[in-house]
Order: C-alpha cells, then structure tokens, then sequence
C-alpha cells in the first residue's frame, strides 16, 4: 500500500510517496505560500498533490504547529505566517478523496526515529532545530501527543528569563534564542539581515558575533536536552533540522551537556533519517493506525 505523506514546514512544503518498507519512492516539493492564507495554502496542497493522483490509498501529513481535531493552529504564529486555523484533514481528505492522519512534524518524526533504533531503547526524545526548535517525546515506547496535541513542544519551555520575546508570546523560550529564525532575528552589525545559513557559514570561518550566535544555540538546546533527561529518564536524543544537522553543531551541543552535572547527560545522535523524518514518520503513524 502506498501512502502520499505530506510535510508543511515553515519554508517548504513537500510530497512523497511512501511505501511498506519505508522506501521514498518519488517527491516533490514546493515553496511555502508566502501570505500563507489558508486560500493560498489549500491551492499550494492542490498543486502538491497533484502528480500522484490515483496512485495512493491514504494520506499522512506532518506540520509544523498544532494539529488539534484535524486543524491546524500554530504556537508560534510566525512559523506560519499568522495562519490560525486550517482544515488541514478537511482540505487534504476533499482534495484526495481519501483518509487522512495528521500530525505535527516534530512528533512524526520522533516516531520515524524511533523506529529505526535497533537497540532496546523505551524512552526517547527528537529535537529538531530549524525555522522553530520542535520535538517529539517517546515515553514507555509510545508517542505522546497530549489530549490538545501540544505534547513536544519544547522549542517553548524556558532558555532565559531575560531573552528575546518569542512569537508565542512568552519571554525567553528556547525557540527565541537557538531556532534559525531566532539567530537570524538576533543578529546586529554587519550580520543584520543575514539568515541562519549564512550566519553559520560566517561561525565556521571564524567570525566573532556569528560564533556567539551559534554558541548561544547549542547552549540552549544542551540545557533543554538535561530538563528533559532530569524530568522522564530519556535514554537517548536524536537531533534533528537544518540547524540541529549542520555541521559541528551537535558537537557543540555535547560539550555544552557536558558541563552538567553528570545526572543530566545522555548520548546525542544525528537524526538517521536527516531531513525526511516528518515524511515517513507520518507514513508510519498512517501504517499503525495511530490515531
């Protein structure tokens, strides 16, 4: 059986068909709208979607944001651009004729990682720091998603009291301090107006405020990761996004988790399945009949 899997991210939308031995047999991608209404939003799915009409039995998508009862709400309105409540099962079920499951990208992924693990791992976490910081807990070998779906959302637990105001409307989160939103955002100098990627090509090759930015990223996400090992006993952390995988930053962040004490540490791995977690995470979750 073949299932469409859906990724709406904050950049990009993408599309692939997945099958039973988690192989991605074909994809497309696209921009994410930029007014991101959800007029805009429902024709770019549309055009998404298209090239694989006819050649699916269900469809799973992974979001960014909140997926309560099949609608989609952001946390951080920025991420999407201010869009505040889509249909996102409505829409993708009238354009395809099919079932659908969705489910927010961080929690997907964290499934798709999970079950990739070969070892006897019960209790782990995904961070995946890009746009946004995100993440998907598994507990007890089951995925939690929380009974309004906010379960994971870590990018929005506490970095620093007196931090930046984070789009969700608290002060200091450690999405407002490690995303590549918020590195970008913090930037000044000559690296104002620089995004995240060109800000970490600059820290590579040296530059002072580039370096303090992405320092102060990893810091954030090794003291994210020892809150969570202190408040469930998580056996390991898989790191995820387009800041999470660039190179050196997960090094950064073991030597940050380092200088814990010793109770908080647990090992840090690069995500197995990089940047297609969300995709076959949710193609997973379809398979298992999750919700």
């Amino acid at each position: 059986m073949l299932t469409l899997a859906i990724d709406i991210g904050g950049t990009k939308l993408a599309a692939a068909l997945v099958d039973e031995r988690r192989q991605i047999k074909e994809r497309h991608t696209l921009p994410t709208p930029a007014s991101q209404t959800p007029a805009a939003l429902r024709e770019a799915l549309k055009t998404l979607i298209l090239p694989f009409t006819g050649r699916m039995q269900r469809v799973a998508v992974a979001s960014t944001g909140i997926i309560r009862h099949g609608v989609l709400s952001a946390l951080n309105p920025d991420n999407l651009g201010g869009l505040a409540q889509f249909p996102l099962i409505d829409t993708l079920t009238q354009l395809t004729g099919l079932p659908c499951l969705a489910v927010n990208d961080a929690q997907a992924a964290a499934w798709a990682e999970y079950r990739a693990l070969t070892d006897n791992v019960q209790d782990m976490a995904f961070i995946t720091v890009s746009t946004g910081v995100g993440g998907g807990i598994i507990s007890q070998g089951r995925l939690l998603t929380g009974t309004q779906g906010l379960a994971g959302h870590m990018g929005h637990t506490l970095a620093d009291p007196n931090g930046p105001r984070c789009g969700c409307g608290r002060k200091g989160c450690v999405e407002a301090v490690a995303s590549g939103r918020a590195i970008a955002a913090n930037a000044t100098d000559d690296l104002k107006g620089m995004d995240a990627k060109a800000i970490y090509a600059l820290s590579v090759n040296g530059h002072p405020q580039a370096i303090r930015l992405i320092e102060q990223s990893a810091q954030a996400i090794a003291r994210l990761i020892a809150d969570l090992k202190a408040s469930y006993d998580c056996q390991r952390v898989m790191l995820g996004g387009s800041v999470g995988l660039a190179p050196g930053y997960l090094s950064r962040v073991e030597r940050y988790l380092a200088q814990e004490p010793a109770t908080f540490h647990t090992p840090i791995i690069a995500a197995h399945y990089q940047h297609d977690a969300g995709l076959l995470g949710a193609a997973l979750l379809s398979e298992d009949d999750f919700l």
